[in-house]
């Protein structure tokens, strides 16, 4: 616990400057439901994250509180697990960054994390990974679309086939180690779909997904509209929901994915078949409704569809 003055003080000092809100109690009950997406079977109890997200990369709710997280958190100062039901940390309404209390006085006041306290790649918060770097989207996407673009658009099932799951594993660890250091050229890796593996990974750990939480159900519901031309402003308007990271790498995203449907003839892999793949990477429902999720199963489908095929409207 905090109990130095100046601690303290430096606290009160972030929580101004940097927005970080502390974990609210209120929602312990939240707690006590299974999450399916914790990873490796784990039976450890989930936390739900309730926040939205406002252009600019702001975190906040209706209410003005920001709840606790959804699935297990590391704390991105000193990697270590933020432990805890409730009031496990604080987190940067405007870089998104995680941390322990404790750690937030360690924390730069400028909201742009410094490299060294981004300890990993994976796993890590879009917004505070590509404010940490300077870029406009994550380097892991970048690296891996070029890398396929290269030399797999004609690689027959591309995303559909899955690379050795021991190689991807090994592609994420050198991205958590060396970053845009890391080797995924055909002399590292020969198989393509080690590539598409490790892209898909990231898109699947990433704690808040590109088509981040808030903003989902208006995709859904703009999914639902039948008349072409509403359906598209509809899409726009939830588009201009998406923070700017999550938005700038969704549009890369959909140009590429495009760039592989016109490569059906060798790679059999046409839009409806990459919007079937990619519709649960890129989209998961807010709540833990099993029934719910199931069923919206083809609207994301549709999403992801119209996404590819009208991204040059779009975005």
């Amino acid at each position: 616990m905090l109990t130095s003055p100046n601690t303290h003080h430096h606290l009160h000092h972030l929580l101004h400057h940097h927005h970080f809100h502390l974990l609210h109690h209120h929602h312990l009950h939240l707690l006590h439901h299974h999450h399916p997406h914790l990873r490796g079977g784990s039976t450890a109890l989930p936390v739900v994250m309730t926040t939205a997200t406002a252009p600019g990369g702001h975190w906040m709710t209706s209410s003005g509180d920001v709840h606790t997280f959804r699935g297990p958190h590391w704390c991105e100062h000193c990697a270590n697990f933020m432990w805890g039901l409730v009031a496990q940390g604080v987190k940067c309404a405007d870089c998104g960054i995680n941390v322990h209390k404790q750690c937030s006085a360690a924390v730069p006041n400028d909201c742009k994390p410094n490299l060294k306290h981004v300890r990993k790649v994976y796993s890590c918060d879009l917004t505070t990974l590509v404010k940490a770097h300077n870029t406009t989207r994550p380097m892991v996407v970048d690296m891996c679309i070029r890398e396929i673009e290269s030399r797999g658009l004609k690689s027959e099932g591309l995303y559909r086939i899955s690379g050795f799951s021991d190689s991807v594993e090994e592609v994420k660890m050198a991205f958590d180690k060396d970053g845009e250091k890391t080797d995924i050229s055909v002399d590292a890796y020969e198989d393509i779909n080690i590539i598409t593996g490790a892209l898909k990974l990231y898109l699947r750990d990433l704690p808040v997904p590109i088509i981040s939480y808030d903003a989902y159900p208006r995709f859904i519901e703009a999914a639902k509209i039948d008349e072409p031309e509403k359906r598209l402003e509809a899409l726009r308007e939830a588009i201009a929901l998406l923070a700017p990271s999550h938005s700038e790498t969704l549009q890369y995203l959909m140009v590429h994915l495009k760039r592989v449907a016109l490569h059906e003839e060798h790679n059999l892999m046409n839009v409806e078949n990459l919007a079937i793949i990619f519709g649960p990477t890129l989209m998961q429902a807010p709540d833990m409704d099993a029934m719910k999720a199931l069923n919206d199963i083809r609207y994301q489908r549709q999403v992801v569809e119209l996404l590819i095929k009208k991204e040059d409207v779009l975005f």
